[in-house]
């Protein structure tokens, strides 16, 4: 019987997880970024995979321990790794959501089709009311969710600055966004949790996609 992602070692399923979202197209070369917290007692911190790593190929030593608190690197498994370019944005998520246990970043050409459709101007993408949303525990007849969206700006720290500041004031009904032109950032209360409704999001994207082009 296949095992939960949540009864792998941390960096071990975080490694299988890159590794099927490759196979789908979601992070391509060395695109996207994945990270779980480690937490201890005196200094909180998570694993977040190395900048520059082929997503298809990730080992369990390709992750390193940073600070929730600081950008403090806690622990590096090989000398020449840093960390992730988008690590800003995973300590925003655990900053202003402290059950959040995992935060997965994908990129997929759904997802930048369909929030290419939303003004420039407008910082919500309205999701289509699917069934699939009951993977985020909504239980009611025809949601209105809207999805927030972010600007893809080159100084990523300006996204994470404005990802803390509008969920510390209005937290989205779900937990996932979506930077445009980039890709969706997804968390949960557990790994596998967050690896579910990473595909909850791309479904609806590809709907969406799909549903814009007459396809």
């Amino acid at each position: 019987m296949a095992k939960s992602f949540d009864q792998l070692d941390t960096r071990a399923a975080l490694a299988e997880v890159a590794r099927q979202f490759y196979q789908r197209g979601w992070m391509p070369g060395t695109a996207g970024n994945l990270s779980a917290r480690a937490d201890d007692n005196t200094r909180p911190g998570f694993w977040i995979t190395a900048s520059g790593m082929p997503k298809g190929q990730l080992e369990d030593n390709d992750f390193l321990l940073v600070g929730v608190r600081d950008d403090s690197v806690i622990e590096r498994l090989r000398a020449a790794h840093k960390p992730s370019a988008e690590t800003s944005i995973h300590r925003a998520i655990y900053r202003v959501f402290p059950h959040a246990r995992a935060c997965l970043h994908v990129h997929s050409v759904d997802a930048c089709i369909a929030v290419s459709r939303v003004a420039a101007t407008l910082t919500t993408l309205r999701l289509p009311p699917l069934e699939v949303l009951k993977g985020f525990d909504l239980w009611e007849e025809n949601p209105q969710i809207d999805l927030p969206v972010f600007p893809n700006w080159l100084d990523v720290p300006r996204i994470a600055h404005e990802i803390e500041q509008r969920f510390s004031v209005t937290p989205p009904r779900i937990s996932a966004l979506v930077v445009r032109d980039h890709g969706i950032t997804v968390w949960g209360e557990s790994l596998q949790q967050a690896f579910n409704r990473v595909e909850v999001v791309e479904f609806i994207m590809s709907y969406m996609a799909r549903a814009g082009s007459g396809v």
